[in-house]
């Protein structure tokens, strides 16, 4: 029963771990990604669409990232949903076929903001796993009349365990984006 309940959190958990690495993902380092644009919406035919599932995307240089969209159509739509996102700067200019997405320099004063955005990403992901932990501790408590108290407290410190080790992770990813985003 225990073991139900602790694997169920111990997947959750790696699941929200896996959603901060993507978030951490999304803040550029100095390069064009394409991972930075997996998350902008484009308002298409009037329903929010993921700009992956309408175009293509090359990264030709370093700073440069080339959006080719299967619908000619939709050119002003990505133009405009790349501009309105928030904390990117990203520069799109439309030749009529491809939009052409420049980066400008990272400063140092920029780094140290990105650093900010990711420091909050990662402690989103914390809270996300100390409600997961709630939960479980609840799906613990649950067995009360049917569990001795020495098998709950085990199963508590199990979970706590569990918790560290996720939180540790995020700690770890958080470590690894940092010196990425301040290296110059």
């Amino acid at each position: 029963m225990i073991a139900d309940v602790l694997s169920d959190a111990s997947e959750r958990m790696a699941k929200a771990v896996e959603v901060a690495k993507e978030d951490f993902s999304s803040v550029r380092t100095g390069r064009a990604n394409p991972a930075m644009f997996q998350k902008v919406m484009v308002t298409y035919y009037g329903s929010p669409t993921p700009l992956a599932q309408l175009a293509s995307m090359q990264n030709p240089e370093a700073r440069t990232l080339l959006i080719t969209p299967f619908d000619k159509g939709a050119l002003r739509d990505i133009e405009q949903a790349i501009r309105d996102v928030p904390n990117l700067d990203a520069n799109p200019t439309n030749d009529g076929n491809v939009i052409r997405v420049t980066m400008p320099e990272l400063t140092e004063e920029r780094r140290k903001e990105y650093v900010k955005i990711v420091k909050a990403k990662a402690e989103d992901a914390k809270v996300s796993l100390r409600n997961i932990r709630r939960s479980a501790k609840d799906g613990i408590d649950a067995f009360k009349g049917e569990l001795g108290d020495d098998e709950r407290a085990r199963g508590e410190k199990e979970l706590e365990a569990l918790t560290k080790k996720y939180v540790d992770a995020i700690d770890e990813a958080l470590k690894h984006k940092e010196a990425e985003l301040l290296k110059v």
